[in-house]
């Protein structure tokens, strides 16, 4: 598996108590006017780990779409789609492949441009 296969599960809060999971190829970032534009919304943030593990269930390092606490929306970034992909399974340590558009029909996912690759690192 490379890279780019293990995916980032993100979780972001479009407005006040709600949020999205964002799926990033690990070879990727979010790409914040992306996700805005796809969201129709001005402003985005990461919750803190607090907050996050509340909306989820979940801590910050196992987040899942699987199994959320509250079922959030998911976008998965289209460079997925027809993948293998590993996925975080809500402990740490544990992951799973699953087929990307397998994963994303059953967790109702929208594919979406809304990565950047990597930035270089000096």
């Amino acid at each position: 598996m490379q890279v780019r296969d293990l995916v980032k599960t993100l979780v972001v809060r479009r407005a006040e108590d709600q949020y999205v999971f964002v799926l990033v190829p690990g070879d990727r970032v979010i790409s914040w006017p992306k996700l805005r534009a796809l969201l129709g919304v001005n402003r985005l943030s990461m919750p803190d780990a607090a907050t996050a593990k509340q909306a989820t269930g979940y801590e910050r390092g196992t987040i899942t779409p699987f199994g959320s606490a509250t079922p959030w929306p998911v976008i998965a970034d289209e460079r997925l789609r027809g993948r293998t992909i590993g996925l975080g399974a809500g402990e740490r340590g544990v992951g799973l492949q699953v087929a990307a558009d397998e994963a994303a029909k059953v967790l109702d996912a929208t594919f979406a441009d809304v990565t950047d690759s990597e930035p270089a690192r000096p």
